[in-house]
């Protein structure tokens, strides 16, 4: 049964930092890409950044040279490095690994940014 499970979430001060893991399983997870995505209220899921099998990334630009995704695949686990968080980062953040035409989605974890 696949599974990915997000945690780390919760609130954090304008400028502060959060770190995210993704903990898979039920899949190859080092054939996997895996990607972050994030949902705030009221607006359409969006592509925060994705890591590749190589551990090459890429980001929104929203988010470049703040967040940072990294992947341990002896953990079976992806993480999402934010720093510099911002009021406007407020979302649910979801992990999602793909293969091939297989793609699945974690639960998502809630990051509020305020003071």
């Amino acid at each position: 049964q696949v599974q990915l499970v997000e945690s780390g979430g919760g609130l954090v001060q304008p400028g502060g930092s959060l770190i995210l893991s993704c903990a898979a399983s039920g899949f190859t997870f080092n054939r996997a890409v895996m990607s972050w995505f994030l949902q705030a209220p009221e607006k359409e899921r969006e592509l925060v950044g994705t890591i590749n099998i190589y551990s090459n990334s890429a980001y929104a630009d929203s988010v470049k040279g703040r967040f940072t995704i990294s992947r341990d695949n002896t953990k079976n686990t992806v993480y999402l490095q934010m720093n510099n968080l911002k009021t406007e980062d407020t979302a649910v953040y979801y992990c999602n690994g793909r293969m091939g035409v297989n793609q699945y989605w974690g639960k998502g974890t809630l990051v509020t940014v305020s003071s």
